[in-house]
């Protein structure tokens, strides 16, 4: 007892006397000027913007932080604890599926006096926890102590259609924290990341196993992504179905109901097979596993390696037990569906009419704009028909974004925001179908099929092209094509 009073006491003098702990003089102060495309007008950008973020030192003379801190900036800025002195950083890599990044700084001398923290093991639910960063509403360091509540598979904000693994706790996470270390026992035990509007006392930090994995996969000096095995899993828990299936009346088993084309997985797994057990983890009739204590959904299992991994699986087909691999992989397949970073807008323009990729980036602009066809139509296209109309699938869906006023669109019905069917009778799959439609057309008359009621326009394919110039220098539009 009198030896923990003491160091006790000499953490109060150490407190008092100004010496600050590992933790904070680790805890790097971000200030970022970030620049976003307009994704409604691809060829712009909007004003540059002024964000702060936190970050913290780790081995090799790198700041980790998160992923959307760094996104988008035209320049970042680091601080050090109670140091006025900016010092620039760059990007060295960046996992936008994950939301981490790492940095680096010029100036190594920056790193002087800064130790690097080390990493802890997955905090168990109901441990207190600290989260170290500098949010909104002051320069200075901050403390919030908290607990934490829950550890389950939640979604990415940053990337908005990936689920990997998170960990709730009630210490306050507000903008600024971002990227600032989540400390237990002196070790970082995550990284604070995101909280849900409207809900009080909430915030979540991402765990060790997605940080952990995401530093492996760096070591070659490139960044792969995190692992996807391109499959829709659902619950077996209707006792009909699972005698239908023939499978034993033991909680185990989750049912694929779809597979993605061109996923790893679609040429061992087929609708209707019961993933028994992922790697080492049984599979739980509502698609969970335990993990460390955890009930998490089970997609867990073929995240925690690296790409071109092989991940064996026991599976129930046709009434028998079998034992399968599957070699998961890193893919960008979907991601017109998540939020897209550090890429500039694809676009095509002709005739005053300006043709871009349909994405989650664009749907959200559109919705913004509150314009006609923004609505039902684009977000079926984008997330709901390749589960209900899977042969009417598009490789990449093309948008009219808009049309820009001149005299040879000037009978235009049809204003953007909407998708696009065929171009001079040929199905347009993907932006480059739209292009080769255009500059190889003898017609006397360009036809654009719309996919919303069936509506066609008309260009004179002459005009047009007479026009392009004029109409890309009334507008300032630099070029006719951004691809």
């Amino acid at each position: 007892m009198f030896l923990k009073n003491a160091i006790v006491a000499l953490l109060i003098i150490s407190v008092i006397n100004g010496f600050a702990t590992e933790p904070e003089r680790s805890a790097i102060q971000i200030l970022t000027y970030r620049q976003e495309p307009d994704w409604s007008a691809p060829w712009r950008f909007d004003a540059v913007q002024r964000a702060g973020g936190s970050g913290f030192v780790i081995k090799g003379k790198r700041i980790m932080t998160n992923a959307h801190v760094v996104s988008w900036c035209r320049q970042i800025i680091v601080r050090k604890y109670q140091d006025a002195k900016p010092y620039l950083a760059t990007v060295e890599y960046i996992g936008h599926d994950c939301d981490l990044a790492l940095l680096t700084v010029a100036d190594e001398s920056f790193f002087d006096q800064l130790p690097a923290l080390d990493f802890g093991e997955l905090p168990k639910v109901r441990s207190t926890v600290v989260t170290y960063g500098y949010p909104a509403g002051g320069e200075e360091i901050s403390y919030t102590r908290g607990v934490v509540s829950r550890i389950e598979m939640s979604a990415y904000s940053h990337i908005g259609n990936r689920r990997l693994l998170t960990v709730q706790t009630d210490a306050a996470i507000n903008p600024g924290n971002s990227g600032g270390p989540v400390i237990q026992d002196d070790r970082v035990v995550g990284v604070a990341f995101q909280g849900i509007a409207g809900l009080e006392n909430t915030g979540f930090f991402i765990p060790p196993p997605v940080i952990q994995r995401f530093l492996k996969d760096v070591e070659d000096k490139h960044y792969d992504g995190v692992p996807l095995v391109g499959v829709h899993f659902v619950p077996l828990q209707n006792p009909a179905y699972r005698t239908r299936l023939q499978l034993p009346d033991n909680n185990l088993g989750t049912r694929v109901d779809y597979l993605r084309p061109h996923s790893s997985a679609s040429n061992v797994l087929q609708p209707d097979d019961v993933v028994l057990q992922v790697g080492e983890f049984p599979v739980a009739s509502d698609g969970t596993i335990l993990y460390q204590s955890n009930r998490v959904f089970c997609a867990l299992g073929f995240q925690l390696g690296q790409s071109g991994d092989t991940v064996p699986l026991k599976i129930w087909r046709a009434g028998q037990e079998q034992n399968v691999n599957v070699k998961v992989a890193a893919s960008d397949e979907d991601q017109p569906e998540g939020n897209q970073f550090d890429v500039k807008p694809r676009y095509f323009f002709f005739g005053g009419l300006v043709f871009t990729p349909l994405s989650r980036d664009y749907l959200g602009a559109a919705t913004r704009d509150n314009t006609e066809g923004s609505g039902t139509d684009l977000t079926y296209e984008l997330f709901y028909r390749s589960l209900e109309e899977p042969a009417l699938v598009r490789e990449e869906p093309v948008v009219l974004s808009s049309v820009l006023a001149d005299a040879v669109n000037a009978n235009f019905r049809v204003r953007g925001r909407v998708l696009v069917d065929r171009i001079n009778g040929a199905r347009i799959e993907k932006l480059a179908d739209a292009i080769h439609a255009f500059e190889t057309s003898t017609n006397t008359y360009d036809v654009i099929e719309f996919i919303k009621s069936h509506q066609f326009e008309a260009l004179e394919h002459t005009e047009a092209v007479r026009a392009n110039t004029k109409i890309l220098k009334t507008y300032g539009v630099p070029r006719d094509r951004q691809l």
